[in-house]
Order: C-alpha cells, then sequence, then structure tokens
C-alpha cells in the first residue's frame, strides 16, 4: 500500500473486471482500485472463516421492566409500553447467576474456532472489543487469551470504540493478515447489561428523577447481554471463506457527549444523537459511492438499536427493507456484540456469492461500513 497525495492506492492483483466485479467504482488499467481518503480500505486476501454467538440464557421482558417502573411512569405521567413502542424491543437477554461475560465470549471464540477448523496454536492475533470490563487492567483480553488457549507468540488486546468496536477489530486485524504479520486472527466481544439496568431502574424509581432525567436514561433499558466471536484468515487458502472486499470509516467526534456511559448508567441526549448519527451514516454513504455499489446489497447488518434507529437508517439510505434482518426486538442493543450476532444469526440463509455490508455506528461519533463477498 502507498500513499499517493490525499488518497490511498491499493494493489489488489485483480484484472480490471474482477476490481469492478468486487464492487469498486474506480478501477485503474492495471486492476487497481483508486480509493477516496485515507479511512477508505480495500483488503487483497483475507476471508471470514467463521462467525459464532453465545446467547445469554435469561430472558428479561419489557412487560417486566414496565411492572418494576410503574410507580416511576405514574408519577411521571408516563404511559407504560414505551420500550415495545418507541424503541421495538420486546425482551432482552441477561446471563444466568454466576455466569460471566468473558467465559461466554471463551465459549463463542472456541466455537468459532471449531467452525473455522482453525486450533488455537494457529492463532497469530486476538482482539477483544468488549465495552464490558471488571476492571480498568489488565485487559479483559488477556482472559480470553488464556480462555481459548492461544499460544505466547499469540498478539492479544483491547480495542474500545463503543459499538463500534468488533467491525473495527475486524478492519485490523484484516489489515495484519493481507501485511503479512499473522495469518489466522480471532475477533470477539462478550457484554454484560445486568448491572447497568439494575442500576437504571433502582434509579429511575427515586423520587428525585424528573421526567426529562428518565428520557435522559431511556436507551440503557434498551441494553441487552451476549458474546460473539469471528475466524479471519488468508482468503487463498480459503476458498471456502467469505471473502473480507474493505469498506469506509468516518467520524463525528463534535458529538462526543450526547453518548456518556458507565455500570451505573448511560445518559444520552437521544434527539440530538439520533440527528448527528444519521448526517455522519449519510455523510459516509454518499462519499462510499465514488469507490463501492452498496445500492443492492444481498444484506445489510445494522448495528441493533432501535425501531427509530433503525428507521431512519432505511429511509435515509433508500435500504431494501426486506434485506434488513433484525435481531433487536428480542435480543436488544448487545453493543459491539450486536453486528456479529445478528450475522451468525443470519449466516444460515446465506447463499454464496451473497453480498453482504455491515454497517455500524459507535457513540462519539463514529461510524463505519464493510463490505463481505459471502
Amino acid at each position: 500500500m502507498r500513499l499517493l497525495g490525499a488518497g490511498i492506492r491499493t494493489t489488489n492483483r485483480f484484472l480490471v473486471q474482477d476490481c469492478r466485479a468486487a464492487g469498486f467504482q474506480r478501477c485503474n488499467s492495471t486492476g487497481e482500485s483508486e480509493l477516496n481518503g485515507n479511512a477508505t480500505t480495500t483488503h487483497r486476501n483475507v476471508a471470514l472463516l467463521s462467525v459464532d454467538s453465545e446467547l445469554a440464557p435469561r430472558i428479561t421482558t419489557s412487560v417486566e421492566i414496565d411492572a418494576r417502573l410503574q410507580p416511576a411512569l405514574k408519577r411521571l405521567r408516563l404511559p407504560s409500553g414505551l420500550l415495545q413502542r418507541v424503541a421495538g424491543v420486546q425482551e432482552r437477554r441477561n446471563w444466568a447467576p454466576g455466569q460471566a461475560f468473558d467465559d461466554a465470549a471463551v465459549l463463542a471464540g472456541r466455537r468459532a474456532l471449531q467452525s473455522a477448523g482453525i486450533e488455537p496454536g494457529q492463532v497469530g492475533l486476538m482482539i477483544n472489543t468488549s465495552v464490558t470490563r471488571k476492571h480498568l487492567e489488565p485487559s479483559v483480553a488477556v482472559r480470553i487469551h488464556h480462555g481459548l488457549g492461544l499460544p505466547s507468540s499469540a498478539t492479544n488486546f483491547d480495542i474500545a470504540n463503543a459499538c463500534l468496536g468488533f467491525v473495527n477489530g475486524m478492519t485490523l486485524a484484516a489489515q495484519l493478515i493481507d501485511s503479512g504479520q499473522v495469518q489466522y486472527a480471532v475477533v470477539i466481544d462478550g457484554e454484560d447489561a445486568d448491572e447497568i439496568q439494575s442500576n437504571t431502574i433502582d434509579r429511575l424509581g427515586r423520587a428525585d428523577i424528573s421526567r426529562k432525567d428518565f428520557m435522559s436514561e431511556f436507551a440503557s433499558l434498551t441494553l441487552g447481554s451476549g458474546a460473539a466471536a469471528a475466524v479471519l484468515g488468508p482468503a487463498d487458502a480459503h476458498p471456502e471463506g467469505h471473502r473480507m472486499l474493505g469498506g469506509v470509516t468516518r467520524a463525528a467526534t463534535q458529538f462526543n457527549g450526547l453518548c456518556v456511559g458507565s455500570v451505573d448508567g448511560m445518559f444520552t441526549d437521544a434527539k440530538a444523537l439520533l440527528k448527528g448519527g444519521m448526517e455522519l451514516v449519510v455523510s459516509a454513504w454518499t462519499e462510499a459511492k465514488r469507490d463501492w455499489n452498496w445500492s443492492g446489497m444481498d444484506r445489510y447488518i445494522l448495528h441493533q438499536v432501535s425501531d427509530v434507529h433503525t428507521n431512519a437508517i432505511i429511509k435515509a439510505t433508500g435500504l431494501d427493507r426486506s434485506r434488513v434482518p433484525l435481531t433487536y426486538p428480542l435480543l436488544g442493543n448487545v453493543g459491539p456484540a450486536s453486528i456479529p450476532i445478528t450475522l451468525a444469526e443470519e449466516a444460515k440463509r446465506l447463499s454464496p456469492g451473497d453480498r453482504v455490508l455491515l454497517m455500524g455506528v459507535g457513540s462519539g461519533l463514529n461510524t463505519a461500513m464493510m463490505e463481505l463477498a459471502w
């Protein structure tokens, strides 16, 4: 890869027709894709070999949460059923007593390695993208690295970028595989929404909570728990794999204060966050048209937030709603794990040759879109 002025030119060793067939809009006579800006990338020889999830076993319905919040709803003159009618979240998952999010991530990772036919000793990189963490240090990655039985030679670390972390992790792992630094990589995530959910419900029941306070914490009640893992490797060694073609990332960090969360609670300016998020997604989608043709994908795997968020993206970008699978109605927003969980759930309905676009947004704000050739 060599930098040319403000752009990047990546030699893909494609013929021109192969370059265009891969979805790149601008291809020169040598089969190179000429990309717009350093936040637009392609991958030469990387495939997604497997993606698996570990769903939390305990179901918490929105009706149950409404019942616990009934005194507060009555005092604030708010109707029941907001989670169902406004967010479209009917239920979410929680871990069983004694079950830890990092243990669940290890289970998802083991399953993904088995599905890919890759032994732990072959892994050269493991990236954990969990928002959830028990402590500031050490990294969550060290616990998962040990749990998976990865070799001492396998580099491991955390990437934290809110709900966008998993897509960022896949991109970084793909770049390292393309560069020849590693052969196989595991990207993994485990989330635990139990504590924030419980803390939020308790706090919203206090007499000093106003209607505005209640709505600023509403998004916390949509969160769910779960884990997921993906295994990446060289495409030429795995023709059965799903080719990672590349994508775009864009930032609008002027909105860094619109959604701020911790285990105590997540506080959101929902209206401003939606507006800023849509501006960022539409901007990235529009800019990507120079290099990519994503108007006719077979599936759009969106970060799973709510009816409002999903409907806004579909309308703003003109997506075919029938090609947008949803998991948030029954799983809630599982943070960075939501995209791989949704992809894992949808994988059984995908066919070889299908074009799949991963579309994520993380509070802060950042967005990323990545194309896979299934």
